[in-house]
């Protein structure tokens, strides 16, 4: 096994070729793939007359369009309808692996993969949607790819891909309490900012990650990509292994020994060289909320939405159109900002770690009037497991709304969509312009338990306050 990162030693065993153009082809060990960015991609393969490559190595799901309320087909949408029959008819005829709809595996492509076993360390993944960087939390190098790349991996299992840098950020200390996963990762977007990573892998490293659960460590990965990274790895530890070891696709007995073995070699020696590394102090991150129009554009609760003045200069544009766009002004508190609508769910934040913080912040307290607060579990897993633990009936309890699974809210490519320039206090990864389906608006991200806790008194509020 070759010296160095995690990210040269998975991509050193999945190279191919060096290509002529400089570029490595790099063998896909798993393809992930969804309702929105496969149709087209299998419409390519039958115009060239080419079969799925290997179609075990590909999983596909529905996740984007489907509705959480009422899933009864056909689709009340009639293009998301098609959408699902595509899906369904190519799955069929190229013989791969499709968890649809009460299947009981249904869910986020980045949530069901990780829970059955799927997503491993030392694997290369892909999927055509942005947020695949969440399966680097296992020690896998995961890429976001788009359509015409989907097709070569169904054809070929291989990707033409440049090598990339790699960046350590470490993040050492106990967090403080009411500060989460979720803040840690926007405090480091917030620093570096969105195009930070431009070019780069993200190692995250310190004894903050070593002490996160696994759930917590795709939270993290998740939003790589938020910081310009094309993706972002955590080494694999006993804290992987426990969370893998009994999962449907992990390995087995003996073959269990062998892999951890195997996943333990691809950890980043402790002499490995890094491109660039970067420190921060957990003790020094609160809950951190964003205020503008992109994921850079985060605070901590008990700060004012930032001046122009205090902005570096090439900041100040961006700033002044996220002002006027959520009409807020530089100067003024965030917290006490009045939400709408609360949102917790996404590939970001609805895992059932996710929904157990929430739900243990909310008990002994009700939505407020005119809010409107919903719960969607990351997978039909999820959901079951959620309700099996009574989650579901301290939410509605709590006048949240309790939703199927699906990727709903974070995007609104299905109808749960803002409505005018609604503000929403979002679980979710993006915050830019129209992203929760209407064109006015507004989105702030935040953890879940953060949620709740605008969800409970109608604005923008402190999580360490609440109870």
């Amino acid at each position: 096994m070759s010296k160095g990162t995690l990210f040269d030693k998975v991509w050193n065993a999945h190279t191919v070729k060096i290509l002529p153009s400089g570029q490595t082809q790099l063998f896909i060990g798993l393809h992930l793939i969804h309702e929105v960015t496969s149709p087209q991609a299998f419409a390519m393969l039958r115009e060239r007359g080419l079969k799925v490559l290997y179609p075990d190595r590909t999983v596909a799901t529905v996740d984007h369009i489907v509705p959480t309320e009422n899933q009864a087909r056909p689709f009340a949408d009639t293009l998301a309808e098609e959408m699902m029959q595509s899906l369904e008819n190519s799955a069929k005829e190229y013989g791969i692996r499709f968890y649809n709809i009460g299947s009981g595996n249904q869910g986020i492509v980045h949530v069901i993969a990780p829970e059955q076993g799927l997503t491993q360390p030392g694997m290369t993944i892909a999927c055509g949607d942005s947020h695949t960087s969440t399966h680097g939390a296992f020690g896998a190098i995961a890429f976001g790819i788009g359509t015409s790349q989907v097709r070569d991996v169904l054809a070929s299992q291989t990707l033409a891909l440049g090598k990339l840098k790699v960046r350590k950020i470490e993040v050492n200390g106990a967090l403080p309490p009411g500060v989460y996963a979720k803040d840690v990762v926007l405090h480091i977007i917030r620093k570096l900012g969105v195009k930070g990573g431009v070019g780069y892998a993200y190692e995250y490293a310190g004894t903050t990650f070593a002490a996160m659960s696994m759930e917590e460590r795709m939270t993290v990965c998740n939003m790589s990509i938020e910081g310009g990274a094309r993706c972002g790895y955590i080494n694999p530890d006993d804290v992987t292994f426990e969370y893998l070891k009994g999962r449907d696709f992990a390995p087995q007995g003996e073959d269990w020994e062998q892999a951890v073995t195997w996943w333990r070699s691809m950890a980043s020696d402790a002499d490995a060289e890094y491109d660039d590394i970067v420190r921060f102090d957990a003790s020094e991150i609160e809950p951190t909320i964003t205020w503008g129009i992109t994921p850079g554009q985060g605070i901590g609760v008990s700060e004012s939405i930032p001046t122009p003045d205090s902005l570096p200069e090439g900041d100040r544009a961006i700033a002044q159109e996220a002002y006027e766009y959520m009409q807020l002004s530089p100067g003024t508190p965030i917290k006490g900002t009045k939400v709408d609508v609360c949102f917790i769910g996404s590939c970001t934040n609805g895992r059932i770690s996710d929904l157990r913080e929430a739900a243990k912040v909310v008990q002994g307290h009700h939505v407020a009037p005119g809010v409107k607060a919903f719960v969607v579990p990351g997978s039909e897993r999820v959901k079951v497991q959620a309700e099996a633990e009574g989650l579901d009936k301290i939410f509605e309890a709590a006048g949240f709304e309790w939703r199927e699974a699906g990727c709903s809210m974070c995007l609104a490519m299905n109808p749960d969509k803002l409505q005018g320039d609604q503000i929403s206090a979002s679980s979710s990864n993006r915050n830019f312009k129209g992203r929760q389906g209407s064109s006015t608006g507004r989105t702030l991200l935040m953890s879940p338990a953060m949620v709740v806790a605008a969800a409970v008194n109608g604005k923008v509020s402190d999580i360490r306050e609440l109870n």
